[in-house]
């Protein structure tokens, strides 16, 4: 298949939804980013990438490491984070407050703020420091030793943090944080923080293409762990509109407010693309219109 050539028809043919929606305005470092971007890049299972567009141009990838930080867990601590944190698809907003009270503080699933929040506190127990395992073992996987975090969105997201505290202060009151909260959320939004392109995306995530194997050929996760990253990715990925990505993508995926969204197609390939206008449940509006044409275009989902 012409890579180049069905990138170049996604593109075309989502042209005029770039520009659409709004972009993050609740993490003041997100909010002048220009709407009006796109980017996508296609890394295969053997490490060649394509892309058109701005797929070379770094952002900021907030929620899309929430995949990475639950595949180091599960690769240093199989089963047992799922003690901590569920697997089923939440059905409110990403940073709900009402659905871990009523479920006494265990989050619905990895990719909520919540979950993601009991994901990077196992891994900093697991590593002794969360955010830089993160930052070298993207730099590792995407073949560039110059990611960094960014340190404006870092500062940001922490002095607009308050939801994200009182979510884990609520779960710290039911032990399902082993840190202190100042901790965890320092790390989590170090995380969050990191710049990267759609090329250091699509090959960063490669190994959930290639069932576990790492860029280098070494296993970071068996076949089945690997399986299922990619079935939580495909229910819970894009919060409460994980419904309406698989009926549209019909991929497993990872969003996150800037812009960015993270796709696997199993054995054969990693997608990512960028555009920052994201419609009213934080995912980008031009990204899934763009997956959606490429699943349409090659007839490859897991359905």
């Amino acid at each position: 298949m012409d890579y180049q050539a069905v990138l170049e028809e996604v593109a075309a043919h989502v042209e005029p939804q770039i520009g659409r929606g709004r972009v993050a305005q609740y993490i003041p470092a997100l909010a002048s980013v220009d709407a009006d971007r796109f980017g996508i890049a296609l890394a295969d299972v053997d490490g060649r990438v394509t892309g058109v567009g701005d797929w070379e141009r770094p952002f900021s990838m907030q929620s899309i490491s929430k995949a990475f930080s639950l595949a180091l867990v599960l690769a240093d601590d199989g089963e047992k984070l799922w003690r901590r944190v569920g697997r089923e698809p939440s059905g409110n907003p990403f940073n709900s407050l009402v659905q871990l009270e009523y479920e006494h503080g265990i989050p619905r699933n990895p990719f909520i703020n919540a979950g993601a929040l009991v994901v990077t506190d196992r891994l900093h127990t697991l590593t002794g420091d969360a955010s830089t395992t993160m930052l070298d073992f993207l730099r590792a996987e995407s073949g560039n030793p110059d990611l960094a975090f960014d340190q404006e969105v870092a500062a940001s997201e922490t002095a607009h943090g308050d939801r994200n505290a009182a979510l884990a202060h609520f779960m710290a009151g039911y032990g399902n944080l082993d840190n202190p909260v100042p901790t965890v959320l320092e790390h989590y939004f170090w995380q969050c923080s990191i710049e990267m392109s759609c090329r250091d995306l699509a090959l960063a995530g490669g190994f959930l293409a290639r069932h576990g194997l790492r860029a280098d050929g070494s296993r970071l996760l068996s076949s089945s762990e690997a399986k299922r990253v990619n079935a939580v990715m495909l229910t819970c990925g894009t919060y409460d509109a994980a419904g309406d990505f698989a009926y549209r993508v019909g991929l497993p995926g990872k969003s996150g407010v800037g812009g960015g969204i993270v796709a696997v197609v199993p054995g054969r390939c990693t997608l990512c693309v960028w555009s920052p206008g994201l419609d009213a449940r934080g995912n980008s509006v031009a990204g899934v219109a763009a997956l959606d044409h490429f699943t349409t275009l090659t007839g490859w989902s897991v359905f």
